[in-house]
């Protein structure tokens, strides 16, 4: 008996070991990725975008290092596109995003529109530009916020925000940020990028899981628990690259009052 416990004592041990240190490699993993001084210099093919009419660059930034001038344009771009989409729940919501712009592990993705370029006539038409840059250098037509975070135990890559102005849209550069955004999980040996995605967002629904092939993850509300998720306003979404990362954020895990239902105990 004494040499079962002891078993027992030293498998216990053991695995405690095991999770301490995969805690502290999940750890390392992330700090590494947050302290990157600039993402982008990793692939430079990806620091312009000159198609469909669109020529833009890109660069790097932080939350807590954000001019007033990038801070006033985050801010009205976002409630531009997602005002409506939010409905009711804006203004509370209007507030959070504004504390998550410039916290200290935002990590952003500036789009800022060439200066040699010349356009149309009908390219400034001001209900395309009505967030148009008044800050110093070549105006900004959109951003992307994102966040190296740990997910059930899987280091991932967060997009807390994609928007482009109305005159950078359907000109494939959202599928292009998204690339580039997988491409910088992947080097930063992120698990999968997640995100979330307002229901009443169709447009932006149909995007990533249509064209980006995104899916429904474990951990969206509608998942955990099918019987109360259909009241959330909002959906989680994933994209995985290993098989820990999808057996865990892929793959549906029925939630236990579920299955006690199953059995006639709750």
């Amino acid at each position: 008996m004494d040499s079962k416990r002891l078993e027992r004592s030293k498998n216990k041990k053991l695995k405690r070991k095991e999770v301490l240190e995969r805690k502290k490699v999940i750890e390392e993993i992330i700090k590494s990725a947050s302290t990157a001084k600039d993402h982008l210099a990793s692939f430079l093919a990806f620091s312009r975008y000159d198609r469909n009419g669109l020529s833009v660059y890109l660069e790097s930034g932080f939350g807590d290092q954000l001019s007033s001038s990038i801070k006033k344009y985050i801010q009205n771009l976002l409630k531009v596109n997602m005002e409506g989409p939010y409905g009711s729940d804006w203004p509370l919501e209007e507030k959070v995003k504004r504390r998550e712009m410039v916290a200290a592990e935002a990590r952003y993705i500036f789009v800022r529109e060439s200066s040699n370029v010349v356009h149309d006539d009908n390219y400034l038409k001001e209900d395309d530009r009505m967030n148009c840059w008044t800050g110093d250098g070549d105006p900004l037509v959109g951003f992307m916020h994102y966040r190296f975070i740990v997910e059930e135990e899987i280091p991932v890559l967060y997009v807390y925000e994609l928007q482009l102005e109305s005159c950078a849209r359907g000109k494939g550069l959202g599928k292009f940020l998204m690339q580039l955004i997988e491409l910088i999980a992947r080097k930063n040996q992120m698990g999968a990028v997640i995100l979330t995605v307002q229901k009443a967002n169709v447009l932006a629904m149909n995007f990533y899981t249509s064209r980006l092939r995104y899916v429904i993850s474990a951990i969206s509300p509608s998942k955990v628990d099918p019987l109360t998720g259909y009241e959330k306003s909002y959906e989680i979404l994933c994209k995985t690259f290993n098989n820990e990362a999808e057996d865990k954020l892929e793959v549906r895990r029925l939630p236990l009052s579920y299955i006690l239902s199953i059995y006639m105990i709750v």
